[in-house]
């Protein structure tokens, strides 16, 4: 708003551009708060290697102000013995201690270079590693729910980006602080006997580089993590054009170049927007840098002209010299420090705020054991189930109960909820709404280890482990790995056996293509692989989720017929789109919309004439 009276523009609120500024002061130290976490992550790391670079910190921080007093002491000496013409070998014996002394500074400082280099790269390894391994716990502990979020893979895209150099840049940093403050106070004692005046001015010319740097340092940080769906984009684009997986298709379709395009173009994004901020960077680092040469230069000119009017001698002015290059050197290092802890911060702060995430599927405290055999049967009552971010229910008022040893299976269209009722069976998620029981107590008091333990499940999309057969079998169960009886009786279970005497090496052959002499398996015998994983379980409750839909109608009835024999007096669950292989089940239940339509053997079904009975038919007709 301006004055209409002299038309000149307000002036600003001194007190509003204070607030401005205190307000900026404290953003930047409220960005340091994830420092103490850094070296607690390191320390945890090895503590070893952390003690070892402290120390070498220390010893570090006092050797600048050592060699530039010894250095004084060597020129001085030098001119001393030639005023007095003591003789060449009188000089040399006053000059060799000093030299000796400044020898032994010289090794300590490049011995000290080499083992904290060695004790950096220890130490990055460890943290490395622990990092990581924090990552890959927190995943371990999230519900399914996270995982079928993609904001989730945004916070887990930027958690895993730099943390683990972020954190140990951290410290390094503020292992440099120290060590400058040491070094800087040490040397600014032998500056202030010269003049305080030079010492402030120091100081103050290295400030502003540092806010710069700050800035830009914060600028930097935003463009990355805000990019972060477009960096995960860039990496799936990767994988599909080198991935075993998909380069049939990828071929067949002439998608190569067009995919490649697609990923050049955001590469030249990302550059762009990097190439920028690297510019202004430079630019204002080399404004800067110009500026603290000229206030050394000037500073130079000062100390040369009192050694000229011999205020202070040859060997003082070589020390004051050295000292204020020095001592411009360890602020600007000082400063810059601070400047990398505060931009490593940044991205510490989402690593640790990824590790801040709790899973909602938890054990309650002390909950009970889950029941083997089960007694009583499993009951769906009045169950309602929403996505988390879905405008609608998934399922709706499901009331269904399974006795124990009852074969159950559930068809219908894609989308009708079959694999989300499972999910909820399972307890991969808990109900929106009602209840599901096991003998009577509600999932949720049960814990959770024990409850997983009861289920054996084979979905649509199981794992091809490219591990051994051995292991791809013993998954199933972790505890008989080891135990090539359980494992060999689950292969005969499954049907197995005799894909795995064909292979090279049998039992521990490795499956897939991933690796050197891998063997890969056709749909069909992936499939029988799960199923024997699945049979290495001795579970209460077993779940085939369409795991059979590469198979033809006949090879999927008798995997069924196979399974439905060895399931003896189990509850078994059964998902096919065939309807035909269902029929074997002592009940079926059709799911339509999220809603439980019709529920009867297939005989009852068939003689309701209804929805199953229409899509059976349905279905019949296809195979005339």
């Amino acid at each position: 708003e301006y004055n209409l009276e002299s038309n000149n523009p307000p002036r600003k609120n001194k007190s509003s551009i204070n607030k401005k500024i205190i307000s900026e002061v404290n953003e930047f130290w409220s960005a340091l708060r994830n420092t103490p976490q850094a070296f607690i992550l390191v320390w945890k790391a090895s503590k070893t290697s952390f003690l070892i670079s402290i120390l070498l910190t220390l010893i570090a921080a006092i050797l600048p102000a050592l060699q530039a007093w010894v250095g004084k002491l060597i020129i001085d000496s030098i001119l001393d013995a030639a005023e007095l013409s003591t003789g060449i070998l009188d000089g040399i014996r006053e000059v060799i201690p000093i030299l000796s002394l400044e020898f032994a500074l010289v090794f300590i400082g490049s011995s000290i270079s080499h083992f904290r280099f060695l004790s950096d790269r220890i130490l990055q390894s460890k943290l490395t590693n622990h990092v990581n391994s924090l990552i890959i716990k927190k995943a371990i502990s999230l519900d399914l729910n996270f995982f079928e979020n993609p904001l989730f893979y945004d916070t887990l895209q930027n958690a895993r980006r730099q943390s683990d150099m972020s954190t140990m840049n951290i410290v390094k940093s503020s292992l440099q602080m120290i060590q400058q403050i040491i070094t800087l106070f040490s040397l600014l004692i032998l500056i202030i006997r010269f003049s305080p005046w030079l010492a402030l001015i120091v100081f103050i010319s290295a400030i502003p580089a540092f806010i710069s740097q700050s800035q830009f340092a914060e600028l930097s940080f935003r463009t990355i993590t805000h990019r972060a769906p477009e960096s995960r984009l860039l990496n799936y684009i990767e994988m599909l054009l080198t991935g075993n997986d998909t380069v049939k298709e990828i071929k067949l379709l002439g998608l190569g170049e067009p995919l490649l395009n697609r990923y050049q173009d955001l590469f030249e994004k990302f550059y762009t927007e990097d190439r920028a901020i690297a510019q202004k960077r430079s630019i204002a680092s080399l404004g800067w840098g110009t500026l603290s040469s000229l206030v050394y230069y000037g500073s130079y000119v000062w100390i040369v002209m009192r050694t000229i009017t011999k205020i202070i001698t040859l060997g003082e002015m070589t020390m004051y010299l050295t000292t204020f290059r020095q001592s411009q050197n360890s602020i600007r290092a000082l400063l810059d420090s601070l400047n990398n802890i505060y931009e490593n911060n940044l991205f510490l702060d989402n690593f640790l705020s990824y590790l801040k995430l709790q899973p909602l599927i938890v054990s309650p405290t002390d909950g009970k054991l889950a029941p083997s055999p089960i007694k009583e049967g499993i009951e769906f009552r009045n169950v309602h189930f929403r996505y988390p971010g879905a405008e609608s229910d998934v399922l709706k008022d499901i009331n269904l109960r399974i006795n124990p040893g009852e074969r159950i299976a559930l068809v219908g269209l894609n989308g009708a909820g079959k694999t989300t009722l499972v999910k909820l069976l399972t307890r991969l998620y808990d109900p929106t709404q009602g209840q599901i029981l096991l003998d009577g107590i509600d999932l949720r008091d049960y814990d959770l280890h024990s409850l997983h333990q009861r289920f054996g499940v084979i979905f649509q999309d199981f794992v091809r482990y490219q591990f051994t057969v051995k292991e791809n079998i013993g998954f199933g169960h972790i505890e008989d790995l080891d135990d090539p009886s359980k494992i060999k009786e689950a292969a005969d279970r499954g049907g197995a056996s005799p894909v795995i005497e064909k292979l090279p090496e049998q039992y521990n052959t490795m499956l897939g293509r991933r690796w050197e002499k891998g063997s890969e398996l056709s749909g069909g015998e992936w499939q029988k692989i799960a199923l024997a994983r699945a049979f290495m379980r001795k579970a209460d409750v077993m779940i085939l989720d369409e795991p059979t839909s590469s198979l033809d109608a006949e090879a999927e009835y008798e995997v069924f017929l196979r399974f439905n024999e060895l399931m003896e007096d189990k509850i078994a669950v059964l998902i096919s789109h065939r309807f035909s292989t269902v029929r074997m089940a002592d009940r079926i239940v059709l799911l339509s919309a999220g809603k439980i339509l019709e529920v009867g053997s297939h005989q009852e079904l068939i003689g309701l004439n209804g929805s199953y009975a229409r899509l059976f038919n349905l279905q019949a007709e296809g195979y005339k």
